[in-house]
């Protein structure tokens, strides 16, 4: 049981499972390989023949090792801090192997009753071999009654080895106070990247969001796709940077919703080396329109039902 900050107890179990599920879509033990860390330590670990999992022996963290070849396999690394004030830098290390397909499933989940401030900073780092192809999901999600800060902020970096790919999903679902998001891929010869990343943020919590992409093989290709909904007195700062230094094809769309007293600014930037580079890109800010709203109130619906309808499809 744990104590609350409204005096009330509340069944720690309970707040395991229901964070787990919003953060890394599990119900009961995971399938395959899985490290769950929570507040600070390991809660639970399992390695598959193909999958292996192993504290790292000079900082805090795990490194994941896949095997040639691996497919159709998953490795879920969840974080759970459900302790206030607890505040920990972890560094994790993906070694994928060649010719694989794999799915990883991060993300954290912060429930803070207290008064101290619950924070977690990660470093996630991927080498992924020639032709493997890994799909990458992140939540991040806040909640509980205590005044202290719910604060995240990770950082990804990816090295893509010839014809490998990425495709990546970040989420901040709601209830993080602050977060600074720091991604860097860098695209070897062939290699593709695709990132999306769906952003929501309401009172006066902050984001700010990084991406470097650089394409640096031949034929490498990259895409950044972000949307965001920034609420009451919120703000959000993002900042997209293409390099193309070779024959390469990138393009980045940015698209924000904007409630209330909010803030957002959209900074997307292209960079070309090289004559052969073609880089795109694309921001847009705006608030919800009205005959959107109608449209969807004249089908029965009210205007908050209306508004929170558009804005889940929006991120979606």
């Amino acid at each position: 049981m744990a104590l609350e900050n409204n005096g009330q107890f509340i069944d720690q179990s309970t707040i395991d499972r229901d964070l787990l599920e919003k953060i890394a879509d599990l119900i009961g033990k995971p399938v395959g390989a899985f490290n769950i860390r929570k507040d600070s330590a390991c809660d639970g670990r399992a390695s598959t023949d193909h999958i292996k999992i192993n504290d790292r022996p000079d900082k805090k963290g795990i490194e994941i090792h896949v095997a040639d070849g691996t497919v159709g396999e998953s490795c879920h690394i969840p974080v759970l801090i459900t302790k206030s004030g607890v505040q920990e830098m972890v560094y994790n290390d993906f070694f994928i192997g060649e010719n694989c397909d794999v799915k990883i499933v991060a993300g954290c989940g912060i429930h803070n009753g207290g008064k101290e401030t619950s924070r977690h900073d990660g470093v996630h780092t991927f080498h992924v071999g020639a032709h493997s192809h890994v799909h990458y999901s992140e939540k991040h999600y806040g909640e509980g009654d205590g005044i202290g800060g719910r604060i995240m902020n990770p950082q990804t970096v990816v090295y893509l080895g010839e014809g490998a790919s990425l495709t990546m999903e970040t989420v901040q679902i709601a209830g993080i106070d602050s977060t600074v998001r720091d991604t860097k891929v860098v695209c070897g010869k062939g290699a593709e990247v695709v990132l999306t990343e769906r952003l929501l943020t309401h009172g006066e919590q902050k984001a700010e969001s990084r991406m470097e992409i650089v394409l640096d093989g031949e034929d490498s290709k990259g895409r950044v796709i972000s949307r965001s909904v920034a609420k009451d007195k919120s703000s959000q700062v993002f900042y997209p940077n293409m390099i193309g230094n070779a024959q390469c094809f990138g393009h980045v769309q940015c698209d924000s919703i904007i409630m209330g007293e909010a803030h957002i600014q959209s900074v997307p930037a292209i960079t070309a080396n090289s004559t052969e580079a073609q880089l795109i890109h694309e921001a847009a800010i705006g608030k919800i329109a009205g005959d959107q709203l109608l449209k969807l109130e004249t089908l029965g619906l009210s205007a908050e039902e209306a508004e929170d309808t558009i804005l889940k499809g929006f991120l979606s």
